[in-house]
C-alpha cells in the first residue's frame, strides 16, 4: 500500500469516527515485523516530546529535597519530600495511575526502589533521575507535551498522539514525530513495521503506512 500523508489519514480518521460523549484520544497502533521482541534491545521504551502536545493535561510527579522542590513550585504538578514517600507509598496505587511522569533527585533512586518500585516498575513509570541542586523545571515542561511509548514484547502496541478536539495537522505533526522517534530506534528502521494504523478511541482504523 503506498504511503498516504499523514494530514490526509488523521482528517479521514476524525470523519469517520462518530461522535462520542467523552474527549476521545487519537492513537497511532504500530505493528512490527522480523524483530525478535525477548531481546530488549529490540523493544521500544521511548519518551516522545509531541509537537502540538497531548491535547489533554500530563501530570508530572517530582520527588526531591524541600530545595529542588521550591524551584519547580507552580510547575510540577505534583511535589513529595524524601519524608514524604512512606506516606505516600500507602496509596501509591491508586496515586501513580493519575500521574503521566517522575522525577526524582538521584540520592533517593535507591529508597525510591524500595518502596515504590513494584507499583511503579511494572507501569513503566519508575523516575527519570535528577541532579542534586539542578532545575528540572525545562524538563518538566517538555514531559507535560509528551507521550511515552512502550512495546513490552509485542508486535503490536498503542502511542496516543491528541484528542479529537485538536486540528488534523497539530494531530498530523504528533504523528510524525512519533514514528520518526521509533523507526530511528529499530535495528533496520523502516523496514521493520509490518504496518500504522491511526484511529480515535472507539472509532475505525485507517491505514497510514
Amino acid at each position: 500500500m503506498p504511503d498516504r500523508p499523514s494530514t490526509e489519514v488523521v482528517a479521514e480518521v476524525l470523519e469517520k469516527a462518530p461522535a462520542r460523549k467523552f474527549p476521545e484520544t487519537v492513537e497511532l497502533a504500530v505493528n512490527l515485523k522480523d524483530l525478535d521482541l525477548s531481546v530488549p534491545k529490540n523493544r521500544i521504551e521511548e519518551e516522545v516530546p509531541l509537537p502540538h502536545g497531548r491535547g489533554r493535561p500530563v501530570k508530572v510527579a517530582v520527588i526531591g529535597s524541600p530545595e529542588l522542590l521550591q524551584k519547580v513550585r507552580g510547575v510540577a504538578d505534583v511535589a513529595i519530600t524524601g519524608q514524604e514517600l512512606d506516606e505516600f507509598a500507602k496509596g501509591a496505587r491508586k496515586a501513580v495511575d493519575g500521574i503521566d511522569f517522575f522525577l526524582a533527585e538521584a540520592p533517593l533512586m535507591p529508597t525510591i526502589g524500595r518502596r515504590l518500585g513494584v507499583v511503579l516498575g511494572p507501569r513503566g513509570k519508575m523516575p527519570r533521575p535528577v541532579a542534586p541542586g539542578s532545575d528540572p523545571t525545562n524538563l518538566i515542561r517538555a514531559l507535560q507535551r509528551s507521550v511515552r511509548i512502550r512495546s513490552k514484547g509485542n508486535r503490536t502496541f498503542h502511542a496516543p498522539v491528541g484528542t479529537r478536539a485538536m486540528p488534523a495537522d497539530e494531530i498530523a505533526r504528533n504523528v510524525d514525530a512519533v514514528l520518526a522517534r521509533i523507526t530511528g530506534k529499530l535495528e533496520r528502521g523502516r523496514s521493520n513495521i509490518e504496518s500504522v494504523y491511526v484511529k480515535t478511541t472507539m472509532g475505525p482504523a485507517v491505514r497510514l503506512w
